[in-house]
């Protein structure tokens, strides 16, 4: 009878554990899978950022694009896009901003075929405004150079504002350099996405970072690790 309990006793010894080491092995890998999707949402998290530039609030505003003649000659549209797009989201970003139609300034840029050597504080007068946004595009493509089998969009700007009512209103009192990319994975073959997705991706990134100079909104808190891309398209399209 004392060996029969003692077996027993040994028998559930050896079954707890060996259903411990079972028991220990799923929880460290509920923990690991716990962790995994902890670190995954520490990945997509934002920040709220401050506006770089704040005095556009409450003024009349033109939003002036200026591009090199080869980036025209290869996307012939960059220039109405971008000045489209970025008086758009001023005007619904910005408290109170007043915004130039776009399509005037683009005419007025056509009538002036030197507008761009015209002083800065001139150009406010003329477009008769207290803002301007100035945005001169040195690159924009969709290809690593040398590569045109993968996708790499890139475009770059140099992003200033002019004051009219400033003390010296032909300089401008800020300048920020804005490159934008897409997409944020790397080494996409062309076979697998249409280069108009691409284009379409990366003039959306660009014109946000632009406009993100000028009013409160959420970045990633880790860029490279963000992936947001679905959530920014599904904004695109609403």
């Amino acid at each position: 009878m004392i060996r029969s309990i003692a077996a027993s006793i040994v028998m559930c010894l050896v079954l707890f554990q060996i259903g411990g080491c079972t028991t220990a092995a799923a929880l460290g890998g509920l923990a690991n899978l716990g962790g995994g999707m902890a670190q995954n949402f520490e990945y997509q998290k934002e920040l709220q950022i401050l506006p770089k530039y704040s005095g556009l609030e409450g003024k009349r505003i033109a939003v002036v694009v200026d591009a090199d003649m080869s980036l025209l000659y290869d996307y012939p549209a960059l220039v109405n896009t971008v000045t489209g797009g970025v008086t758009a989201r001023i005007g619904h970003y910005v408290p109170n901003a007043s915004l130039v139609n776009p399509d005037a300034v683009i005419a007025w840029q056509w009538r002036t075929p030197q507008w761009n050597a015209l002083p800065y504080g001139q150009i406010a007068q003329t477009l008769n405004v207290e803002r301007v946004v100035h945005i001169e595009i040195y690159e924009f493509r969709l290809n690593p150079p040398g590569n045109r089998w993968l996708w790499e969009g890139v475009a770059g700007a140099n992003v200033s504002v002019i004051e009219a009512d400033a003390i010296d209103p032909d300089l401008f009192v800020d300048t920020f350099p804005i490159v934008a990319k897409f997409p944020q994975v790397e080494h996409i073959d062309r076979s697998h996405v249409a280069q108009a997705d691409v284009e379409k991706g990366l003039l959306y990134k660009f014109i946000q970072e632009i406009t993100w100079l000028f009013h409160e909104h959420l970045e990633p808190k880790y860029p490279d690790k963000y992936q947001g891309d679905l959530k920014q398209a599904e904004e695109k399209n609403s």
